[in-house]
C-alpha cells in the first residue's frame, strides 16, 4: 500500500493533481483544503495518501495533513459514504467545524455539504459522533478552535457562498475576518472585511 509520495509536483487542478516521484507520474485526488495550500507547479511536495482498493476501483487520494487522510478513512469507512462525497466534506467545511457539526447533530450545517442530504447527514452523526467527540477533545487540547460558530460568522460565510465564494474558502475568509475584528462585528462587517482575506 501507498501510504506517502515525496516528489515534484507535475500537473494542478481543482480537484486533481499529478506529481512527479522520480520519473513515475502519480495522479491523485485531493479535497480542496489540500489543492488550497499547494506548492506551484515544479516544486517538491510531500502527500499522505490513502490508497483506496476495490474490485473495479484503484485510486490515489492525496492529503497534506494525517489528520485529513484519517479523517477521509473515517467518512469512506461510513454507510453510504464514498470517496466522492469524503472529498467534498474536507472541501466545504474545516475539519474542527464538521466535527462540532457531528457532535451537536447540526443537520442544517451538514446539509450544506455538496451531496449530503438529510439522510446522509443523520447516519453521519450517528456513525460519526462518538469518533468526532474524541477527535474534539484532542483539538481542544492542542488548542485548536471548537467553539461553535455564531450566527453572524454562519451569515457570512452564506453571503459568500451566494457570491460564488467555495465554502471552504469563505469559511477561511469570515475566521480570518472575525479575528481582526472581534467578537462584536456584524454580518455585514465581516463580509467586507472577509472579502480582502478571500
Amino acid at each position: 500500500m501507498i501510504e506517502w509520495l515525496s516528489g515534484v509536483l507535475r500537473f494542478k487542478a481543482p480537484q486533481h493533481i499529478v506529481v512527479n516521484v522520480q520519473g513515475v507520474g502519480y495522479g491523485m485526488d485531493v479535497p480542496q483544503s489540500t489543492h488550497d495550500r499547494l506548492p506551484a507547479v515544479g516544486e517538491p511536495v510531500e502527500l499522505h495518501i490513502y490508497h483506496y482498493v476495490r474490485e473495479d476501483q484503484l485510486s490515489l487520494y492525496g492529503f497534506l495533513t494525517v489528520e485529513e487522510r484519517d479523517l477521509f478513512e473515517i467518512f469512506i469507512g461510513t454507510s453510504g459514504v464514498g470517496p466522492k462525497t469524503s472529498l467534498g466534506i474536507l472541501s466545504a467545511v474545516a475539519i474542527g467545524d464538521f466535527a462540532r457539526a457531528i457532535v451537536d447533530n447540526n443537520l442544517a450545517v451538514l446539509t450544506r455539504i455538496p451531496g449530503v442530504g438529510r439522510k446522509t447527514a443523520e447516519r453521519l452523526v450517528v456513525e460519526l459522533r462518538d469518533k468526532l467527540k474524541k477527535y474534539l477533545l484532542e483539538l481542544e487540547a492542542a488548542g485548536g478552535p471548537v467553539a461553535p460558530r455564531s450566527a453572524q460568522v454562519e451569515d457570512a460565510i452564506a453571503a459568500l457562498m451566494q457570491l460564488g465564494t467555495k465554502p471552504a474558502v469563505a469559511a477561511g475568509a469570515v475566521t480570518k475576518a472575525a479575528r481582526a475584528l472581534g467578537e462584536k462585528a456584524t454580518s455585514e462587517e465581516l463580509v467586507r472585511e472577509a472579502l480582502k482575506h478571500r
